[in-house]
């Protein structure tokens, strides 16, 4: 039973034997094409190099600074956490899971604008002092994760 089993038809490929005469269609220059860098042995020319030619990202200008520390916050306001309801307990999965906030990579902030539900239960890395007054305001509170 096992001793019967073969790859479907077309599965698999002879290997294409280079050098072989003329007969074979990659007899002679085996492919490499006649005389320069690629037909030399060991020939390894990157994807990028452009010859001698002055390359791209050295002719194209620079400008200004990235700082690689940088931190993104993601923004929420106040007044999109109405989707949850009163007494609702909020952290970054919940707000992904309702798509407010891309993913949970990044740190979440709160901001003051609109108006927040009652009871709310808030756990978040960053928020604004003014959207802090209102949550507490409204019955509710935050906790810094």
């Amino acid at each position: 039973m096992l001793n019967e089993l073969s790859p479907r038809p077309g599965a698999r490929h002879r290997r294409k034997r280079v050098g072989r005469g003329p007969g074979s269609g990659k007899g002679k220059t085996s492919g490499t094409g006649v005389k320069g860098q690629g037909t030399r042995s060991g020939q390894k020319i990157k994807p990028w190099f452009e010859g001698g030619q002055m390359p791209l990202f050295q002719r194209v200008p620079k400008k200004g600074f990235q700082n690689h520390f940088r931190v993104v916050n993601e923004i929420v306001n106040l007044g999109q956490l109405a989707v949850f309801g009163e007494n609702a307990e909020v952290d970054p999965a919940a707000l992904a899971a309702r798509g407010l906030i891309r993913g949970t990579d990044q740190p979440v902030k709160v901001l003051a604008e609109g108006e927040a539900p009652k009871g709310l239960k808030l756990k978040v890395q960053k928020i604004s002092a003014s959207a802090r007054a209102k949550i507490e305001a409204a019955g509710g509170s935050v906790e810094i994760a």
